[in-house]
């Protein structure tokens, strides 16, 4: 049995389809919703904070439809006769563990420290510069869950592959995460919001997987053309949630954008540099062991998002809900769609110098 057909979905990986027109283009499409959904959270506070009350343990439940909306396409794609033989190709396993909880916690304390201590010093009060710290300390340390499905699905991504690196992060985050925040915090009891983290799980990995696995077993019975016609089909309901969600995320802190620019964007630089850092030195690695183009890109992209949902609760949790700790939060979540659609970018022009299958 070939490497093609143990992993990944059949064709397109080897020649992927050109992008069409909207999607060549959808870097300009997230530009006009962010300038949107700041605006319209200016214009119409109310309506935004009224869609930010429908929350449950820290999870916006309009913002989980939308990417349930995202993620769904990629899970018909599992093919879990293929989990089995996941072990087959470790290398990306191994970078994204070591990546997300050797380097990157650790990293992103040192450039908080840097930035917030010494380089922006004059500009900050030192009680702010703490909290920030705080703040970004608690993003470096809580991997993605949910999102890096729509990253890995834009790259045309081995959707097994990814299911089993995000599955394992979250394991080994059930029981690394307190520990490596409360030793990078100096904190000697960190509260991990349990119902946070399930919950997330459950909507973003169990609920769409699910649902994924019962529309898969549908389709194959008409031929695996099926399923890529009916994954194709659900492309633009697909990107049409990634720019509500934009909308949506920027909306909610308009007035926080507007208010405090300099703030915002002063904690946004190590968040900036952390997150093309950590790619760079993900995807290095896996270019350097010849990971193929298909596990290598979901593997650099996990280690670069952040589970935000987990990082602002515990941030609200520690500091308050007013605290520059959850700002610092707030701001990673602001930064992210935009740094990983470049990222999705230089890694889909850069396809070609890795193994394919």
């Amino acid at each position: 049995m070939s490497a093609h057909q143990r992993f990944g979905p059949p064709a397109d990986i080897r020649a992927p389809a050109p992008l069409g027109r909207f999607e060549r283009w959808l870097s300009l499409w997230v530009a006009l919703c962010i300038a949107t959904g700041i605006a319209l959270g200016a214009l119409a506070p109310g309506a935004f904070a009224a869609l930010a009350r429908a929350e449950y343990a820290s999870v916006n439940l309009v913002v989980a439809v939308l990417i349930w909306v995202m993620i769904y396409p990629m899970m018909v794609n599992v093919d879990f006769g293929s989990l089995r033989r996941v072990g087959d190709k470790p290398k990306g396993l191994a970078i994204t563990l070591a990546v997300n909880w050797l380097i990157k916690p650790f990293t992103m304390a040192a450039l908080g420290v840097l930035f917030f201590e010494h380089v922006f010093a004059a500009l900050i009060q030192p009680a702010d510069a703490q909290q920030y710290l705080a703040g970004v300390i608690l993003l470096g340390a809580a991997p993605c869950t949910a999102m890096v499905f729509v990253w890995s699905q834009l790259t045309r991504g081995d959707a097994t592959y990814t299911l089993v690196q995000v599955s394992v992060n979250d394991a080994v985050m059930v029981f690394a995460f307190a520990p490596i925040v409360a030793l990078l915090l100096g904190v000697t009891e960190i509260p991990v919001p349990w119902e946070t983290l399930l919950l997330s799980v459950v909507l973003y990995v169990v609920v769409p997987l699910a649902a994924g696995i019962a529309t898969r077993r549908v389709l194959v019975r008409r031929g695996e053309d099926a399923v890529a016609r009916f994954t194709a089909a659900l492309k633009p309901f697909s990107v049409a949630g990634l720019l509500a969600t934009v909308v949506l995320l920027f909306g909610f802190q308009g007035g926080v954008i507007l208010g405090e620019p300099l703030v915002i964007l002063l904690i946004a630089v190590p968040l900036l540099l952390q997150s093309y850092g950590i790619f760079a030195v993900a995807y290095a690695w896996a270019w350097i062991w010849r990971v193929p183009f298909p596990i290598a890109a979901p593997c650099a992209l996990i280690g670069t998002s952040n589970f935000f949902e987990l990082a602002v609760a515990v941030a609200i949790s520690l500091f308050g809900i007013d605290s520059g700790a959850a700002l610092a939060t707030v701001v990673g979540v602001l930064v992210e769609v935009p740094v990983m659609l470049s990222l999705v970018a230089l890694a889909n022009r850069t396809r070609h110098l890795f193994p394919q299958a």
